[in-house]
């Protein structure tokens, strides 16, 4: 379990190149299934190009959830991507890990605290621009200090709160589901009593995490919309 991260320093950064290889793997599965769902459209979907437009349908509903379409619209790719791209990054290091001169290579991206505080910080500023683009740059900045001007530290403590979160829910659950399955497999490798205690629940467990997968890409696809609605529309 205690394997380490095959690090490259470039200067003063330090790169996990286990995380920079699953996170181009990552993005490139989500462009493949969406080249594949739309290179041969039809006006009665069938197959893939059906499971992308139930993704888009999804992705809708979420938004209008939050805000009105004429507002929310704009954000419909975003979601789309996010949804897709968390979803196959939590599931990567679900199937096996891939270890070579103990250096781990082969896991989920979103495992790493480091891509999903990347994340929340990346709809964190998301959510400011537009807030500021829809808005304008006095009204937007105003919303800071309403109802009462003593509110500000608050609401800045609350930007602050909800970037945290949203990032540490992601990689917790991801990560606690990986550290649970590698102890299984620790004890699958014992021996034969190992092997049969452990099948079990590692099937139950890998079938678990799954649904966790899926479950923290909807979660954090939903509460970047929420984010994104207290920021650009009047009724919130």
């Amino acid at each position: 379990m205690n394997h380490e991260a095959p690090l490259l320093e470039v200067g003063f950064l330090t790169f996990n190149l286990s995380t920079v290889m699953m996170l181009l793997v990552a993005a490139i599965i989500v462009f493949l299934i969406a080249f594949i769902s739309t290179r041969s459209l039809k006006l009665k979907p069938t197959g893939m190009q059906n499971f992308m437009e139930w993704i888009m349908d999804f992705v809708k509903n979420i938004i209008k959830s939050n805000m009105d379409w004429k507002t929310g619209g704009r954000f419909h790719v975003l979601g789309i991507t996010l949804i897709m791209f968390i979803a196959v990054s939590n599931l990567l290091g679900l199937p096996f890990s891939i270890v070579y001169g103990h250096e781990l290579w082969w896991k989920s991206p979103t495992a790493d605290p480091t891509v999903t505080m990347t994340l929340a910080a990346m709809i964190l500023v998301l959510t400011h621009f537009y807030g500021v683009k829809m808005k304008g740059t006095g009204h937007y900045v105003g919303t800071f200090f309403k109802p009462m001007s003593f509110m500000f530290p608050l609401k800045l403590v609350e930007e602050f709160a909800n970037t945290l979160t949203l990032g540490l829910r992601l990689y917790g659950n991801i990560y606690a589901g990986e550290i649970l399955l590698g102890l299984l497999a620790g004890l699958a490798s014992s021996g034969a009593v190992g092997f049969i205690g452990a099948i079990v629940p590692m099937m139950a467990w890998q079938g678990f995490s799954i649904f966790i997968g899926f479950i923290q890409a909807f979660i954090f696809t939903m509460l970047t919309m929420v984010y994104m609605a207290h920021k650009v529309s009047d009724d919130h």
